[in-house]
């Protein structure tokens, strides 16, 4: 199996000015390719660093990929850093040039200077086009490894790694099939999901590997298939492997791969072609938003009211100011009032209502930090649950808010 290796480099990552996404991203797009990702590296804008990084990288790897310092400004010391490393000097690339002035005119700017210098590459690389930027990515050999770099800019190292790199990994590295396939569950602990599925892990085929990916309110389960035969016969067993895991725990399980429990939500409100409508206090519109970064949610999502204060909560949701006083607005009397309250304004066919405790303060002796009741209405019935989340304030909000998507999930198919 190729060796792969990952180097960021810039001080911005260091401070923790800007997060490390481009990692995450070729470590996945290198993986699908059956390319193994032994280290990821981040260092400051150091040309002894970065030929440091270079020197122990090539021991480890066949491949290397170095994002970062690509740019126009003076900080941006890869591009010197690796003509002093190849033993090589920068020499200006004239149709690398003619990409930029067309680029930047498209864009209205005027080149400069600067500009002019993002052509002058070092003369023993091969230039890895970048149509959506001025810096372009190179290409390297040295003792058997390939050393690639590419902008530190998101969007254009991927627009390399899509349109040059990918292609020709393919065809350069003799590389294994592998197959990737998703179970999104919501509900249970990874340790709980663990136990429910021991004796099915334990007896895996050694082709196909399981990986536990948690996150606030989601557990990922990835399972991994590398083929030893032909393509397809990896695609039949972690067919069934997959088949097998979501029949232990089916009652935890809202989709697969790249969805979205929005998204899962969504579809099936159209499915349905029913309406939803949302009274949020202490999730602070963040359900709202979900629902409405998928495109087309304006089918079945009417609105919602962020009802933090209980003023908002007796005057626009009709909750009994009585209740409030009796039960505090952490209850599940309000929330269940919230609910049925803000289906029956924008006329709904289901409603979600959140109330709790995000932290660091509000809690009480019987109500601590994470303490969240959530509530589904519909024409049948009200539901509501209460959960602690835990003590710290953006996780509570984001488990709420998946929680309170599950919950309605299962309310919708409960209605099926």
């Amino acid at each position: 199996m190729k060796l792969a290796e990952i180097i960021t480099i810039g001080d911005e990552l260091l401070i923790g000015q800007v997060v490390d996404t481009n990692s995450a991203f070729l470590a996945t797009e290198l993986n699908k390719l059956g390319i193994q990702v032994v280290q990821i590296t981040s260092i400051s804008d150091s040309c002894s660093h970065i030929m440091k990084a270079l020197d122990d990288a090539i021991n480890r790897a066949q491949l290397v990929i170095c994002t970062g310092g690509l740019g126009p400004t003076a900080d941006d010391i890869t591009k010197p850093a690796l003509a002093d490393y190849f033993g090589c000097k920068l020499v200006s690339n004239e149709t690398v040039l003619g990409h930029i002035r067309t680029l930047l005119a498209a864009r209205g700017v005027i080149i400069n200077e600067r500009n002019i210098r993002q052509a002058e590459l070092p003369e023993s690389c091969e230039v890895l086009h970048n149509s959506a930027g001025t810096a372009q990515g190179m290409w390297f050999q040295k003792n058997d490894c390939d050393i690639i770099s590419l902008p530190g800019v998101p969007y254009e190292m991927k627009a390399i790694f899509y349109e040059e790199l990918e292609m020709r990994f393919r065809e350069r590295y003799n590389l294994p099939p592998i197959l990737h396939h998703t179970v999104l569950t919501h509900g249970l602990p990874e340790s709980k999901i663990a136990d429910m599925i021991n004796d099915w892990e334990t007896n895996l085929p050694p082709e196909i590997r399981l990986a536990y990916l948690p996150s606030p309110g989601i557990l990922r389960l990835r399972l991994t298939g590398r083929a030893s035969g032909s393509i397809e016969e990896l695609k039949t067993r972690l067919n069934q492997e997959t088949e097998n895991l979501i029949k232990l725990i089916h009652p935890y399980v809202f989709g697969s791969n790249d969805d979205r429990l929005e998204q899962v939500v969504g579809e099936l409100l159209i499915g349905k072609n029913q309406t939803l409508s949302l009274a949020e206090s202490c999730t602070g519109g963040t359900i709202s938003a979900m629902i409405t970064s998928k495109s087309g949610s304006s089918r079945y999502f009417k609105g919602s009211i962020v009802a933090y204060s209980n003023e908002i909560k007796t005057a626009e949701l009709n909750v009994s100011p009585y209740t409030l006083m009796m039960n505090g607005a952490v209850s599940q009397a309000v929330v269940e009032q919230m609910a049925d309250g803000i289906r029956r304004k924008f006329q709904t066919d289901y409603a979600v209502s959140v109330s709790g405790i995000a932290g660091p303060d509000g809690a009480t002796d019987d109500k601590p930090v994470g303490t969240t009741w959530i509530a589904v209405a519909s024409e049948r019935r009200i539901i509501a649950r209460v959960h602690n989340f835990g003590d710290e304030r953006s996780r509570n909000i984001q488990k709420a808010a998946i929680t309170a998507l599950f919950m309605l999930r299962e309310e919708i198919i409960d209605c099926l």
